[in-house]
């Protein structure tokens, strides 16, 4: 399996260049921004759906990819200075509900102090597709 990255044991910076939606108690050390909805689909159904909206994003370039565990990394690559930066998404149970799931995004830019909210647009944006 790929590395990819442990919600867990994420350190964000001190800059305000990251963006982190995750379900309550998954990633509180990490102090997310936002905390994921719930989809009223399974993990596998989920995760589909994701993986299809990272293969259509010509500015988007897929690092890892593992279905059985749920997760999917990708470089975004900004519009006008082609900035990259890192996504990772988690897809997970909702809690007890055995036919929802929820996710974990972790969007971080590699250059640079701020953003200007592209992290937390991005973020929306998945969202928004996924709704």
């Amino acid at each position: 399996m790929t590395d990819f990255l442990d919600f867990q044991a994420l350190a964000r910076p001190t800059s305000p260049n990251t963006y982190l939606l995750a379900p309550s108690g998954f990633a509180d050390e990490a102090s997310p921004d936002a905390e994921s909805p719930v989809f009223d689909c399974t993990q596998a159904e989920l995760f589909s759906q994701v993986e299809a909206l990272v293969a259509s994003r010509k500015d988007w370039r897929l690092k890892a990819l593992d279905a059985q565990a749920g997760r999917i990394s990708f470089i975004a690559v900004t519009r006008f200075f082609r900035f990259k930066d890192d996504v990772d998404i988690a897809v997970l149970p909702a809690g007890d509900d055995a036919d929802g799931s929820t996710l974990a995004i972790y969007s971080a830019s590699r250059v640079g102090y701020s953003d200007l909210g592209a992290n937390a647009k991005r973020v929306g944006e998945i969202l928004t597709s996924l709704r």
